[in-house]
């Protein structure tokens, strides 16, 4: 019997613990640094595709007010060769950019935290130890890395924006925790998630979280205390497909003004608006590349080149559902 921990998750084996230092607690969003912005452009699970990085920054340019990207995690995972490496934090370090576990794990006292995804018990061991390996195999390109590494260890593990009078809690897992799955979309719909929802809102003082992590999208709103609508916007992936037959990564935004790019939805929130904003890349050269590094056979292959190729098992409507 698997034990929970304060994010709900359990914690046994390398790629299923939540080590400690990850939990920092929705209070320690609530006295983050605030940084104001216009436009604000949060980017989840890069994964180390530069060709939607080289998107979503073409997109960011076409924005009527200067627009802040902050990538919430995991911008590192398949650019395993030095060149991809060293390319993707270059660009990425060059903005705002907090912590995901595959970054947070390249210094890890210790490697029983695995890939540090704290997978729950519903994700196969097959895929799990993968992962593990993935992450292994990363690591040892980061150590050939130490001035990028030094960097990546001094982010931190969360982020607070104003857009307008929106309040924006920017998080890699949940509002608890680093790794944790409570903004997964199928954890938000069980109907124990409202109370604790709202404790995290209170606690944390916030308008909107964005979170990635989980890797499939979310886009949810619930009756706060005060009475007004939170929201959470989990961006699933902004470095691979996000939907059955779409090639598109997402990522959030929230702007003073509306988005002039295509969304899935969007909503207002406290004089802000919020989307959930496709990214259309070069999926060929994508998927060349990511070939090159991982070819037929390998762990990322095998795990993940289905996904690539042909999205999840996912539809929009599972991810855009009404408040709760």
């Amino acid at each position: 019997m698997q034990s929970p921990t304060i994010s709900g998750i359990t914690s046994h084996g390398a790629g299923r613990v939540c080590p400690l230092r990850y939990v920092y607690g929705a209070n320690t969003i609530a006295s983050a640094p605030v940084k104001t912005t216009q436009t604000l452009y949060v980017v989840g699970g890069l994964y180390g595709n530069l060709q939607a990085l080289d998107s979503l920054e073409t997109m960011a340019n076409a924005e009527a007010q200067p627009a802040t990207l902050c990538f919430n995690g995991d911008f590192n995972w398949f650019n395993i060769t030095d060149e991809n490496f060293s390319e993707i934090n270059r660009r990425v370090l060059s903005h705002d950019a907090i912590l995901g576990n595959v970054e947070a794990e390249f210094d890890a006292p210790t490697h029983e935290a695995g890939c540090g995804c704290a997978y729950p018990p519903n994700v196969g061991g097959d895929v799990v130890e993968r992962s593990n390996r993935i992450h292994a195999r990363l690591r040892a390109t980061a150590t050939r890395h130490p001035e990028i590494c030094s960097q990546l260890s001094r982010l931190p593990m969360v982020a607070r924006y104003t857009v307008a009078q929106c309040r924006v809690g920017v998080v890699h897992g949940d509002a608890e925790s680093l790794a944790g799955w409570r903004f997964d979309t199928h954890e938000m719909n069980a109907p124990q998630a409202w109370p604790w929802l709202q404790q995290m809102f209170d606690a944390a003082a916030v308008d909107v979280f964005t979170s990635t992590h989980t890797c499939l999208p979310a886009l949810r709103g619930l009756e706060k205390t005060s009475g007004t609508t939170g929201w959470i916007a989990n961006n699933g992936a902004a470095g691979m497909p996000n939907f059955t037959g779409d090639p598109r990564g997402l990522i959030t935004r929230i702007g003073i003004a509306p988005s002039p790019h295509e969304t899935l939805r969007e909503v207002c929130v406290a004089g802000a608006y919020l989307s959930l904003l496709p990214v259309r890349f070069d999926a060929t050269r994508w998927q060349a590349d990511f070939v090159r590094q991982w070819p037929p056979g390998s762990d990322a292959w095998v795990s993940y080149f289905r996904r690539i190729s042909e999205g999840p098992a996912f539809e929009v409507g599972s991810a855009l559902r009404s408040p709760l």
